[in-house]
């Protein structure tokens, strides 16, 4: 499982400009730790990039 700073670096942009996409429903898949840490799963972290790329 991916931190978030993991996935802000990987897709190159701010912490801010994810939890702007989480707040519109547009990132994906988060699981939200016990101590409030978010963690993404590489596959669903794959998973919402093919969504995009289809999309596209």
């Amino acid at each position: 499982m991916l931190t978030l700073m993991e996935l802000c670096a990987e897709l190159q942009i701010s912490r801010s400009t994810f939890y702007d996409w989480r707040a519109k429903g547009r990132a994906p898949r988060c699981l939200k730790l016990p101590n409030g840490d978010l963690r993404i799963r590489r596959s669903d972290l794959d998973r919402w990039l093919s969504r995009l790329e289809e999309a596209a």
